[in-house]
């Protein structure tokens, strides 16, 4: 196993991993690994983006064609004297 050492660590962030810990009934180490394991599975599956994700959820409803309106010339830039 290897370790690692976090330094600069926000008391703030620190306490709250002590709360943490204590309410999962775990070390304050033990519930850094959980979290460092969690996080990083979870990324790991998430290699679509969202695009891919948005189509894959609203595909199966079908499509639905628009019409567009027809696009109007642009209009002239202010001029400032």
């Amino acid at each position: 196993m290897s370790s690692i050492v976090i330094r600069k660590l926000d008391p703030g962030v620190k306490e709250r991993l002590r709360i943490r810990a204590a309410r999962h009934g775990r070390s304050m180490e033990a519930e850094a690994r959980r979290i460092l394991q969690t996080a990083l599975d979870v990324s790991e599956t998430r290699t679509r983006n969202l695009y891919e994700r948005i189509r894959e959820r609203f595909e199966p409803l079908g499509g639905v064609d628009l019409e567009l309106p027809p696009r109007e010339a642009a209009r002239k830039p202010p001029r400032f004297e």
